[in-house]
């Protein structure tokens, strides 16, 4: 490709529209807020694993989700610097992609930092109490929608990354 920059902003920007769009079916059924997240949208952090322009189209369509779901600014600032953490720990599993069990751990990630930050957030924008229950609640929904959703995204992607993405592995 010749215009590398060119080709990372225009695949970010698609990664955060994806996003936007996925978190408002999800808002749709009640499942974008609150303890029980499971935004479809959070599939998406895959991404990272075939490209680093997903780490700030992540970041961009999660603080926009917020702004449209009308969250907490706290929620908006944490729950989006927890995407952007888990995003780009993801980057870093698919630099070393050449492994076989890469792909199966490019979701932990997301799941982790999600779990350890969105329960915080949960209790100092929302009170949603007890920190241990909703530390659950998020690594549930972040396993269902990282993991399960994850994993058959990151393999169907795998096998098209070199169009889609123009890499080889």
């Amino acid at each position: 490709m010749k215009n590398k920059k060119v080709l990372f902003l225009t695949q970010a920007a698609l990664i955060a529209a994806l996003y936007v769009v996925l978190t408002e079916v999800s808002n749709i059924f009640g499942l974008a807020s609150f303890m029980v997240q499971i935004r479809f949208s959070e599939a998406l952090t895959i991404l990272p694993f075939f490209t680093p322009a997903a780490i700030p189209g992540l970041f961009a369509g999660c603080i926009i989700s917020n702004l449209l779901v009308s969250a907490n600014i706290i929620d908006i600032i944490f729950g989006s610097l927890a995407t952007l953490i888990g995003a780009f720990f993801t980057c870093l599993i698919g630099k070393a992609a050449k492994y076989k069990i890469a792909a199966w751990v490019a979701p932990i990630p997301p799941i982790i930092s999600n779990t350890l930050i969105i329960p915080f957030v949960l209790k100092y924008a929302y009170g949603l109490e007890p920190l241990w229950f909703s530390a659950l609640t998020v690594c549930a929904g972040e396993i269902i929608s990282c993991g399960i959703l994850g994993i058959p995204l990151l393999f169907m992607t795998k096998k098209y990354a070199k169009q889609i993405f123009h890499i080889t592995y």
